[in-house]
């Protein structure tokens, strides 16, 4: 009977999480497409020159999941904190965005898929700008693109935005739809729980 239990657990545990991880809501609607873009005219974080690049891509939702590709260059010297007005590093400036916009993030199922440091220049390129310095970059998945435009039409982050827009000297950033992964949350969130409910059965037949 135990290992029923503990199994159903681990099953529910999982189901409860593919209801958070998943988008289940389907494509944006019209209705929500002109909300969206009425509240993204007033909203500082999108500049005027990207509203159209912005209803494009909203306008061909198809319901699920992408991922953002971020290429970031940071002042390397340092920046005037947008409060304080205090000179710091601008990797210290740049937490006070991250430290708003990382836990609204996951709330809605997003998380960052890789981040890392740049270990050199371009080693291949034509047809686009000199690398400005690219310091870092990042991919970060979204639930889905109504996620998406919640978080960057959010005024409360509008405060946290000066942060990002102080710390970065340069940015570039654009949607990528994902191919089939077979290695991701979904699979290894299931395979934890599976190990943890195989434990727990072990441990119970122990005590016996």
């Amino acid at each position: 009977m135990a290992a029923w239990w503990i199994w159903g657990g681990a099953l529910a545990l999982y189901a409860a999480f593919r209801l958070w991880y998943d988008s289940w809501r389907g494509p944006l609607t019209k209705q929500e497409i002109e909300t969206y873009m009425a509240r993204a005219a007033k909203n500082s974080q999108i500049a005027p020159d990207r509203i159209a690049t912005v209803r494009r891509f909203l306008e061909s939702d198809d319901g699920r999941e992408f991922y953002m590709l971020n290429l970031l260059a940071a002042h390397r010297e340092p920046v005037a904190d947008p409060v304080s007005g205090e000179k710091r590093p601008a990797a210290d400036v740049m937490k006070g965005y991250t430290s708003h916009f990382m836990p609204a993030l996951f709330r809605r199922a997003g998380h960052p898929a890789f981040v890392g440091r740049a270990a050199g220049g371009y080693v291949e390129h034509w047809g686009v700008e000199e690398n400005p310095g690219w310091t870092f970059s990042g991919i970060i998945r979204y639930r889905s693109r109504r996620d998406m435009i919640e978080l960057a039409t959010d005024s409360r982050f509008e405060p946290a935005h000066a942060y990002k827009i102080a710390a970065l000297a340069h940015t570039l950033a654009f949607p990528v739809a994902p191919v089939p992964i077979f290695v991701g949350p979904r699979v290894w969130v299931g395979l934890g729980l599976a190990l943890a409910a195989a434990l727990a059965q072990i441990a119970v037949v122990a005590l016996r």
